[in-house]
């Protein structure tokens, strides 16, 4: 990608570059103070140790080229396996006192729930830490931007974890969209099988003991205060609105990101959705507004970028709606992932491209035939060493390599605007699902309306309630 600092919100996908970078071992004194040589070793601290943030970690070790130094994690039963690999890290249940103390630390991951990724980074990312962020960055609009423009403003090295940003497919993609394989494209079509959570149900009730070995206030961090309920963690926590964004943050960042790079795609005008709806009564449907939809269907209206020079609908959907097949391929082939259960359509003016999650699986059909892959435009775009499995190395070596010469797939320029267009959706969602006034038969929800974006003043113009999940609330003593 190009320099941290040459990127803009405004144009953040405007002539991404997408090149691997040769590092070479330079002096620490000719980088400058607070640079690392190439040759040296990272001091990195995992926010975050089971799961994902155990994969995090691992690959930015990267067998034992860098050094953990620090875990922290507020349930180490799930950070079992990060304490048996590296015993000799310091353990923490709060990140605000491993900061603190660790003053060694160079980097730090952060993959914990959607809900504390902006408090985390913006601490660590203050006292001059490069930060490596799960998807999606943030919760909400605000939290993106904010991150965006304090990693830019602090000459912070900041990665997304969508890892696809990092492999040959979008490339490919790229290589032949900029050849003009498919022309312009009008219609983009994105599914997903997600939630494979709970979702669309009753807020849970009961009383549960917290388990001794969660330190559960430090789990809810800056959401509001609430009983310990199993519903929550260690994973279903996806679905309720006060912890996670649902399937689009669960996905999005994933299967949006190859029409985003491809057709160079900015912030959108437009949004409106349809949900799900749930009805445990006749005739009335139960709208759950701590939780998310069991389904959804968002339009996103672009205007004409620098690449693709015409005025865009990108479709989404989840929780097993999908996209009508196109009625010139042959109904009997499976689009998207082998299974069909995720995928991403580009219908072009000259042809179709599709591909599967994480950008895999491309292909380019003319006229509903196939076109054999060794007769595509070959490769113009230099590769990421590894691929999507090279997405965390990428990051520790623009580290190394300093803010100035960092070249990342998903560097905050990029992750930032690009979180902004996916929380959108959900942003949609949320006013849908408002109950504004009326009961019963009569209920009106004002939210259903498509809704008109404003991008540099991140507001909804057209629908002032739809505003207030622009921007969440923070418990005290957690705001940013």
């Amino acid at each position: 990608m190009e320099k941290n600092e040459q990127s803009s919100r405004r144009n953040f996908i405007k002539n991404i570059g997408l090149a691997s970078a040769a590092f070479y071992i330079v002096p620490r004194n000719v980088l400058g103070k607070g640079y690392l040589a190439p040759s040296d070793q990272l001091n990195i601290a995992g926010i975050g140790c089971g799961g994902k943030g155990w994969s995090d970690l691992t690959s930015s070790w990267n067998g034992g080229k860098e050094n953990i130094v620090a875990l922290c994690d507020v349930d180490f039963n799930r950070a079992e396996d990060a304490v048996k690999k590296w015993p000799n890290a310091k353990k923490y249940a709060d990140f605000r006192e491993m900061l603190d103390k660790e003053k060694g630390i160079d980097a730090v991951t952060i993959s914990t729930p959607d809900h504390t990724h902006a408090t985390i980074a913006m601490a660590a990312m203050g006292l001059g830490k490069h930060v490596y962020v799960q998807k999606p960055l943030t919760h909400d609009i605000f939290e993106a931007r904010l991150l965006a423009d304090t990693a830019r403003s602090k000459k912070i090295v900041a990665q997304m974890g969508n890892q696809g940003a990092s492999g040959d497919g979008v490339r490919k993609m790229m290589d032949w969209f900029n050849d003009g394989v498919i022309g312009k494209v009008k219609e983009v079509h994105v599914w997903t099988n997600r939630p494979v959570w709970p979702q669309g149900i009753k807020v849970p009730t009961g009383k549960f003991d917290v388990p001794a070995n969660l330190s559960w206030d430090l789990w809810l961090g800056p959401a509001k205060a609430m009983d310990y309920n199993p519903a929550y963690h260690p994973f279903k926590w996806r679905g309720w609105w006060a912890f996670g964004t649902g399937a689009l943050g669960d996905m999005a960042c994933h299967l949006l990101d190859p029409p985003m790079r491809v057709l160079g795609l900015g912030a959108p005008t437009e949004v409106e959705c349809s949900v799900g709806s749930v009805f445990t009564k006749d005739w009335v449907p139960e709208y759950i507004p701590e939780g998310c939809p069991p389904s959804s269907l968002v339009k996103l209206k672009y205007g004409p970028s620098a690449k693709n020079k015409t005025d865009l609908l990108l479709n989404w959907y989840d929780g097993g709606l999908r996209p009508p097949h196109p009625a010139e391929i042959d109904s009997s082939i499976i689009l998207g992932d082998n299974e069909g259960a995720n995928g991403v359509i580009m219908i072009g003016s000259k042809g179709i491209m599709t591909c599967g999650i994480y950008g895999m699986n491309p292909k380019v059909y003319k006229k509903g035939i196939l076109v054999p892959e060794a007769s595509l435009p070959k490769a113009k775009i230099a590769r990421v060493i590894n691929g999507a499995e090279g997405h965390q190395t990428q990051w520790t070596e623009a580290i190394k390599a300093g803010y100035d010469n960092a070249v990342l797939s998903s560097g905050f320029d990029y992750a930032g605007p690009f979180t902004e267009t996916v929380l959108m959706g959900n942003l949609a969602i949320r006013s849908y699902m408002m109950q504004t006034s009326g009961t019963g038969n009569a209920a009106k929800y004002d939210g259903r309306k498509k809704l008109l974006w404003d991008a540099a003043n991140m507001r909804i113009t057209n629908f002032e309630a739809a505003n207030q999940f622009v921007k969440r609330e923070y418990r005290e003593g957690w705001s940013l």
